[in-house]
């Protein structure tokens, strides 16, 4: 792991958070402090701040005597995700300059219009669509905020990479974002805030829906309780 001038337990934080998003821990899955301190090449105590941190967001469980766990994925803790980076972001674009707003509409509606496909692999999806919004948002001055969302994404893309997985097929989102670089080029900041929280509700209703089909699967498939 790279190091660099931040406390030590926030790059500890914001790595596990990376890999969660990538799907490389389970679900419920216990953590072995000794094997991932030295994965990770650190001591216990930085680790240690780290899954604190985590445990205070909801990403990590801790039980007397059987440490930490990652916690298990829910329907509501996904809609609560989605929920709270919609109005963080809607709150971002509030706050940013609105000239610069209208200074990059043009590069936002060139980039919504500009993604070939109509749809494509969601790994492919979900790249583009965190570089749109993170321009989108790029003139938030409030940098506490940004790292929030940044975080809270993160945590949302465990839910997406699990439900959907990365080379599903989705729909993407173009005539949504080019709504609200329209608004933006026009100098209506709360149409765009509007047009904002139509897009996260949209998309996320999307996710949900898988997975609420991937828990009926499952449930037809797991034996019935004798």
């Amino acid at each position: 792991m790279a190091i660099e001038r931040r406390p030590l337990r926030e790059q500890i934080k914001d790595e596990l958070l990376e890999r969660l998003g990538r799907g490389e821990f389970a679900s419920d899955e216990p953590i072995n402090e000794n094997r991932m301190a030295a994965d990770l090449g650190v001591s216990r105590t930085p680790l240690r701040e780290a899954l604190i941190a985590l445990e205070r967001e909801g990403v990590i469980r801790s039980e007397r005597g059987k440490g930490f766990r990652f916690a298990p994925m829910s329907r509501k803790e996904f809609l609560d995700l989605s929920t709270i980076v919609r109005e963080m972001e809607s709150l971002a674009l509030r706050l940013s300059d609105p000239a610069f707003l209208v200074s990059i509409a043009p590069r936002l509606l060139a980039e919504a219009r500009g993604f070939p496909d109509p749809r494509a692999a969601y790994a492919d999806l979900e790249r583009h669509d965190d570089a749109w919004h993170e321009t989108l948002t790029s003139g938030c001055p409030n940098e506490r905020l940004m790292d929030m969302i940044a975080s809270l994404k993160l945590t949302m893309h465990r839910y997406e990479r699990v439900v959907v997985g990365d080379q599903d097929v989705l729909e993407r989102s173009a005539a949504e974002h080019e709504r609200i670089a329209e608004c933006l080029l026009g100098g209506d900041v709360e149409s765009a805030v509007a047009a904002l929280k139509v897009n996260w509700a949209s998309g996320s209703e999307r996710i949900l829906e898988r997975f609420d089909r991937e828990r009926d699967r499952r449930a037809a498939v797991e034996p019935t309780p004798s």
